[in-house]
């Protein structure tokens, strides 16, 4: 699937993805994982952000993405969703920061609103 060529925007090769039921999946977990740490409590979330750490360290990538088709040699999810909405970013930064900090920045968050704070996780 090739992407049109907008007023002054490079067409960006690898930048397909199909919309199916993995994509939206995937786009489910992403917002859970984004406002997860006012909805879920610090015990369930953060093995579950240290497992998406790990997911990268072993096979470089995100399983998601292959199940949707999004071929994340210099992509991810996020640049990929940043994109289609016409915001683009350096992927190689973006995909550095996703993959090293992003997850540890959101189990901080987590525990200093769950632990520090002593806000309640609104569902469980």
């Amino acid at each position: 699937m090739n992407i049109p060529e907008e007023k002054n925007i490079p067409v960006q090769e690898n930048l397909a993805s199909e919309h199916n039921a993995t994509f939206w999946f995937h786009v489910l977990v992403t917002v859970l994982g984004w406002i997860g740490p006012f909805l879920f409590s610090w015990y369930i979330l953060v093995p579950i952000y240290l497992l998406v750490l790990i997911q990268f360290v072993i096979f470089g990538r995100c399983l998601m993405n292959g199940q949707h088709g999004l071929d994340d040699s210099d992509a991810t999810f996020y640049s990929y969703l940043l994109e289609k909405g016409n915001i683009h970013l350096n992927r190689k930064q973006l995909k550095l920061f996703v993959r090293r900090y992003l997850y540890i920045i959101l189990s901080a968050i987590t525990l200093i609103w769950q632990v520090v704070l002593g806000f309640d996780p609104l569902l469980f």
